[in-house]
């Protein structure tokens, strides 16, 4: 009786014990977290964690979300994980994050809300119904932002859109860009071509216009202004070692940058000299970056690259002739295996043309990384570039193409450097008059007093009109008709470096779904079971037709109703042959669906009841154990 009484109230302490740890566990650890997944898909990137601790101003998140109509969707677990995130991000942030959850039920004042924030709403039926799944936010001095709906084509990149809407909110400041060029982009001569006047301004300085400031620095600069927040260089051609100085200090002091040189500019038109026009036919027009580009641990290559796999089509006139040829140095990079889709600058890029671009490769012992962003097929070959332009052969380019390997045509550079001027600022030069110039006196920095982050591209053309957009004029208005992605491959590049250093950071977040691979295997088997039945229908249908037909040709005269009655028996077999197929595709169909019901039944079985059950045998086998250690124990 007392070992009864005293079993019951060893179970009572143990479910009030179970109760309290529980209790006081949610309350000690409710931050604690363990990701197990394989690629730490729930673990927030450092840098998003560095946005978020560092908030300066409270900001407010409005997460709308029809939860009437969301279970009834695909993207039901998808919002599920929105919303676990967004959790995670106000516990991370603390008190400068409100977080409010808003159901917008049709014809409702919440409704009226997403709606006036511009979220986008999503028909659902004939009945007006619609589905909202996006984000609205504020700050304390009524900054706002939207996210207009979460597509679910972007899920691996959801940590970084969440990071960069909340650090958008936090720096609501217009960024600035720099564009430093030899080109004439911006409807003005360049100094390298007087004899262009730059006619309108390049359609990808009218698609940034848009999204950022664009400002001017002169190609011979003596210092970067303090407003820029990226510099973009185009084809740096003749720039003297005060401008190359201005460069190197801009980024070693955290500045961020994109540079496209090129081996062999095809826009770029040499000055011509009257006396001998044949000269800027023979003219060099290749970038010279090389000073700053050593510093940094790479260089951009003196050939071109050339892809058979990807090359354009192009007219060609041969004395009074037209022809069609492949030219191998335009290529059309068309498909993920050319883009680092891992990188949120070219992870959804579609086509993106290049034209006689040169390949960036590693140089000298520098302790930098260097983060492919676009690459040739692995059927390319380098080319000299004394091959191209006047009085070249571009048949010769395929005729003589022996594929090699894969080329890097544009990267990411990471990681700290050392100035490319280690004695310091160059000396002023003379100016026309005698007099020393004048210049900017800053302190010299001859390290980076943080990581840099560049992104170089070993192709100027990959900017110019004609090769990623045709320009229609309509009522005055330049009308802007893209057919390759060079335009966004720009506009993502400059959005992504005019974050912080973390913004940057932050990494794809893998793929979420992770398919059932048993489940897969499954259906594929019983699809192939049921693609051969139905193989052997139809091969039964057309042989019975053929049948019919035989015997409709074989008609004599005084048997006609004896045919007829053959021709019912042959269709009554089929028939039943009919059925009794389509009775063996239900079987198989029921088949498959219970193989699928099993292993659903077995994983839950393992997720929720195995590991309570192991744990419970567990206790009990400790529980005997226990009991017979204390009756081996000898009274004194």
């Amino acid at each position: 009786m007392n070992q009864k009484i005293l079993t019951t109230t060893s179970l009572i302490i143990a479910v009030i014990l179970f109760l309290a740890i529980n209790i006081v566990s949610k309350e000690l650890f409710s931050s604690a977290r363990l990701d197990l997944t394989e690629n730490q898909l729930y673990t927030l990137s450092e840098g998003t964690e560095n946005v978020l601790q560092t908030l300066e101003e409270p900001v407010t998140l409005r997460f709308f979300l029809s939860e009437k109509l969301v279970t009834s969707l695909s993207i039901n677990s998808y919002a599920e994980r929105v919303k676990d995130l967004l959790l995670e991000y106000q516990r991370i942030a603390g008190d400068k994050m409100k977080l409010i959850f808003i159901d917008p039920e049709p014809f409702s004042e919440s409704e009226d809300q997403a709606e006036g924030y511009g979220l986008q709403g999503v028909p659902i039926d004939d009945s007006n119904t619609t589905f909202y799944f996006g984000l609205a936010g504020s700050d304390s001095t009524n900054n706002e932002n939207v996210i207009p709906f979460f597509s679910p084509n972007r899920e691996e990149f959801l940590e970084y859109d969440l990071t960069k809407f909340v650090y958008k909110l936090a720096h609501p400041e217009q960024k600035t860009v720099g564009l430093m060029s030899t080109l004439p982009m911006q409807n003005a001569a360049s100094p390298l071509m007087p004899n262009n006047s730059g006619g309108q301004e390049w359609m990808v300085v009218d698609h940034l216009k848009q999204l950022l400031e664009v400002k001017t620095v002169a190609v011979d600069v003596d210092a970067i202004p303090d407003d820029i927040d990226v510099l973009m260089v185009v084809h740096p051609m003749g720039l003297t070692d005060k401008t190359l100085y201005a460069v190197d200090q801009f980024v070693l002091n955290g500045g961020k940058a994109i540079v496209f040189a090129d081996p062999y500019s095809e826009v770029y038109e040499p000055v011509t000299d009257p006396k001998n026009p044949f000269a800027a036919m023979q003219a060099p027009r290749n970038s010279d970056f090389s000073k700053l580009f050593d510093a940094w641990g790479i260089e951009v290559t003196a050939q071109v690259v050339g892809d058979l796999q990807t090359a354009q089509k192009v007219q060609m006139q041969k004395g009074s002739k037209m022809s069609v040829i492949t030219y191998p140095v335009w290529m059309d990079l068309n498909g993920k295996q050319y883009f680092n889709t891992d990188d949120i600058v070219t992870s959804k890029l579609g086509n993106v043309v290049m034209a006689t671009a040169g390949s960036i490769v590693e140089k000298g012992d520098v302790a930098t990384e260097i983060t492919p962003l676009i690459k040739s097929g692995t059927k390319s070959m380098q080319i000299e570039v004394a091959k191209l332009g006047f009085m070249s052969e571009p048949e010769e380019l395929v005729r003589e193409f022996k594929p090699e390997s894969s080329f890097t045509l544009a990267a990411r550079v990471t990681g700290p450097v050392k100035t490319a001027f280690p004695d310091g600022r160059p000396k002023a030069e003379e100016t026309e008059d005698g007099e020393p110039e004048v210049i900017n006196e800053t302190n010299h920095i001859t390290e980076s007093v943080e990581n840099i982050n560049v992104i170089v591209v070993a192709d100027t053309d990959i900017l110019e009109d004609k090769f990623w957009v045709r320009v229609q004029n309509m009522f005055g208005q330049r009308l802007a008709i893209p057919h390759a992605a060079n335009a966004t491959f720009v506009s993502n590049a400059l959005d992504n470096l005019t974050g912080s250093n973390d913004l940057i950071s932050v990494r794809n977040r893998g793929n979420f779904t992770r398919p059932f691979l048993k489940v897969e295997e499954i259906q594929q088997q019983a699809e192939q079971r049921f693609r051969e039945k139905e193989k052997e229908l139809l091969a039964r249908l057309s042989d019975a037709d053929q049948k019919i037909q035989e015997m409709q040709r074989r008609k004599q005269e005084g048997n006609e109703l004896a045919l007829n009655i053959k021709q019912q028996k042959e269709i009554s077999n089929f028939r039943n042959e009919k059925i009794t197929v389509r009775k063996e595709l239900r079987n198989v169909q029921h088949e498959l669906r219970n193989n699928i019901e099993s292993l659903e039944t077995q994983m839950k079985f393992i997720n929720i009841g195995l590991m309570p059950l192991l744990i419970g045998l567990g206790g009990i086998a400790l529980g005997i154990l226990g009991r017979r250690k204390r009756k081996v124990i000898p009274k004194r």
